[in-house]
């Protein structure tokens, strides 16, 4: 089995992330909308055995792949899930925007924002 990824290596560095739930795609078992683009890093693995998750902030349309920074971990203390924050390259955001983007989905999670 691969090595699982630590996410903390991906903090300030460029990555590039695949989309499989573009902004405004439904969750397939649950339901609701994706508000953000969301996807993975290709050849990563994570705490639950699939590809590390990323949340893309700070672009509003629907993307397939995105180049960006990883500014910011959000760290589920309940599950064993970490999620990074891309961005654009520059762009400044607080931990309370990345709160009120990703709440759609991490409501249901115990989590802190690691920097």
């Amino acid at each position: 089995m691969p090595q699982q990824t630590n996410p903390s290596d991906y903090l300030n560095k460029i990555v590039s992330v695949v989309m499989d739930r573009p902004l405004g795609t439904k969750h397939p078992k649950h339901g609701f909308v994706y508000e953000v683009n969301y996807g993975y890093i290709p050849n990563t693995v994570s705490g639950d055995g699939e590809e590390l998750d990323a949340y893309v902030l700070g672009i509003d349309k629907p993307l397939k792949e995105f180049t960006g920074r990883c500014i910011a971990i959000i760290r589920r203390t309940n599950d064993n899930d970490d999620k990074l924050i891309v961005v654009p390259d520059g762009l400044k955001i607080t931990n309370q925007f990345i709160e009120q983007k990703t709440k759609f989905q991490e409501q249901w999670f115990k989590h802190e924002i690691i920097r």
